[in-house]
């Protein structure tokens, strides 16, 4: 796999074409000193429970792993805690009002947009909704439903680190419920 950090060629400050690698996460501008260094993006995702025990999934409606399985989340935005980047992408996606956001772990990531691997940090909440009832599927989520854990499959779900969070959510003991 190519590294991010190839594609960019050109100073994003100044424009000069000798931006260099400067270390394996970081590129450097002899013109104007400008050092640009690759951290991963944090994303976060959902695990939420309607009343009876079931675990919220998505059918990912676009690439990467369009049609498979997913869980409610996405890339955090600037100025936004995490538990708020997971409540608007659990509202975006769902339409379902998160009212608390639990931390339970966190995985890293490579997330392919735009033709580029973005190196990713998922941070992974056990989340209350207000109302489990008015489930939507939105934004790029194609369809959203209820499933009891007991037919979860990790391997159904698309993207590496949902799986492995899935995967490694199932294996706790005992399951963390909201």
């Amino acid at each position: 796999m190519r590294h991010p950090l190839e594609i960019f060629t050109h100073c994003p400050k100044c424009g000069h074409d000798g931006f260099s690698v400067n270390d394996e996460k970081s590129r450097r501008c002899p013109q104007c000193g400008f050092v640009y260094y690759l951290n991963p993006s944090g994303a976060t995702v959902a695990f939420i429970f309607n009343s009876r025990g079931e675990l919220l999934v998505e059918r990912r409606k676009n690439a990467p792993a369009q049609g498979t399985l997913d869980l409610p989340g996405g890339f955090a935005d600037i100025g936004e805690t995490a538990e708020e980047g997971v409540a608007r992408e659990v509202l975006e996606e769902t339409g379902l009002r998160v009212t608390s956001a639990r931390y339970l772990f966190s995985l890293p990531n490579q997330y392919l947009y735009s033709g580029m691997h973005i190196p990713t940090l998922d941070l992974f909440f056990c989340c209350k909704v207000a109302n489990d009832n008015h489930l939507r599927a939105g934004d790029d989520a194609a369809d959203c439903f209820w499933l009891p854990l007991t037919m979860i499959d990790p391997q159904l779900f698309g993207l590496h680190s949902i799986s492995q969070g899935v995967k490694r959510f199932i294996e706790m003991q005992p399951i963390p419920m909201p």
